[in-house]
């Protein structure tokens, strides 16, 4: 009996959650979490924001966009529909497209294998290597797999084939409006560097441990499928965007474009176009983005003829955050202001307020943009776009900063 009381009463108490009544027998209203339509903006803000686009200041292209992602409407904007020059930005759409496109979770895979029977210190059959297009891949960690090697199976030499199977047999080319030396092929990982490059490196590692081949046996083509697993390094992708973003690594960026050109079309010669195609669907089926003059060329942002605008910048940043897989690493990822990144040296009265991708070009005329999250003094989060082109990059740099101490309240 006191059993059945008890559910009597805990089914009362859940009906009376859903819906109370006074002494008077009158419904009273339930606490509900303010919609967005009912949350206002910070209407002093908007008037700083207005102030500070209309002040005087050097001359060259200026571009803001300001959006209250906790109440759900705009704040302001000041010719944030033309398009200007990106710089890093671009590393914002590339990176999104790349974790919508490959999953969060996605790996980089190299390694080394065997295919046949060791016989003492011999291997009568055929040792491999096989990467895809892992962007940090190093010297130093193939000659740990060799090491590896060497360990687990104490080889000194094999009877078969040294197969070499990777994506990339050509290095890596610069985009056509890149400027000299703004990116050497010595910065990327050894697996965009050509196949002559990657020979090399394979010999001396295997040989640097003790195992001996000619030279006749190393051929490029696929590993045998009999081929067994020795070692294999996996990288995750977020190892990939946290350089790109945080560090605005440009190797990175461009690798990403090839790896997504390669996902979409495994069979593609051309991998950075397929990639460059990716982002656009990305453009037009995720972000539904109806912008004017948006041009793409690259997926790091050294092409000078690269155009986003500040709205579009902040299309992105609110995709982003609706969706939470994605935001998890905005907020990881991007430069942190006086903590991390190509903010680190911001002033510490800001610091962790603020977490963007900065862009910047010096030539051929002053090229600086800045993208993020920023968290007010009311406790909203904004998302805002500033960009400035043929100005001074020391200028822009300097609007950015007070931009961002109207929007934390730093000012």
């Amino acid at each position: 009996m006191k059993k059945a009381i008890n559910i009597c009463i805990a089914v009362a108490m859940s009906v009376m959650a859903i819906s109370l009544t006074n002494c008077k027998g009158e419904k009273t209203k339930t606490a509900v979490a303010p919609q967005k339509e009912t949350i206002e903006i910070d209407t002093a803000l908007r008037s700083k924001l207005q102030k500070f686009a209309t002040k005087p200041r050097c001359k060259g292209a200026f571009g803001l966009y300001v959006y209250d992602l906790t109440a759900g409407k705009e704040v302001f904007g000041d010719q944030e529909h033309q398009p200007q020059p990106s710089a890093s930005c671009m590393k914002l759409l590339s990176g999104m497209t790349a974790l919508h496109m490959l999953g969060t979770g996605y790996e980089y895979h190299s390694g080394v294998y065997i295919n046949g029977k060791t016989e003492g210190d011999t291997l009568r059959g055929d040792i491999g290597f096989k990467g895809d297009l892992d962007p940090q891949l190093t010297a130093e960690e193939v000659r740990d797999m060799a090491h590896i090697l060497k360990m687990k199976r104490g080889l000194k030499t094999f009877t078969g084939k040294f197969y070499i199977d990777i994506l990339m047999t050509e290095q890596i080319q610069p985009e056509e409006h890149w400027f000299p030396y703004d990116l050497t092929l010595s910065k990327f990982s050894i697996l965009y560097r050509g196949k002559d490059f990657m020979e090399r490196t394979l010999k001396n590692a295997f040989r640097q441990e003790g195992i001996k081949f000619n030279d006749d046996q190393i051929v490029f083509a696929p590993l045998p499928k009999t081929s067994h697993c020795v070692f294999r390094l996996n990288r995750n992708i977020n190892m990939v965007i946290r350089r790109m973003w945080k560090n605005s690594a440009n190797t990175q960026a461009t690798s990403l474009l090839y790896t997504m050109g390669h996902h979409a079309n495994p069979k593609t010669a051309d991998m950075a176009g397929t990639g460059i195609a990716c982002m656009k669907q990305f453009m037009s089926n995720e972000l539904k983005s109806k912008e004017k003059g948006i041009v793409v060329h690259d997926g790091c942002g050294l092409c000078v003829h690269n155009q986003l605008t500040p709205y579009f910048l902040c299309e992105i940043l609110r995709y982003g955050y609706e969706h939470k897989q994605y935001y998890d690493f905005l907020q990881r990822f991007l430069a942190i202001s006086g903590q991390d990144g190509t903010l680190r040296r911001w002033p510490t009265e800001m610091k962790g307020k603020v977490h963007a991708k900065t862009g910047t070009l010096s030539h051929p005329y002053g090229i600086s943009s800045l993208a993020g999250y920023a968290k007010a003094a009311n406790g909203h989060t904004l998302c805002f776009a500033l960009m400035d082109s043929n100005m001074s990059v020391l200028d822009a740099h300097v609007l950015q900063k007070d931009l961002c101490e109207i929007l934390t309240g730093d000012e």
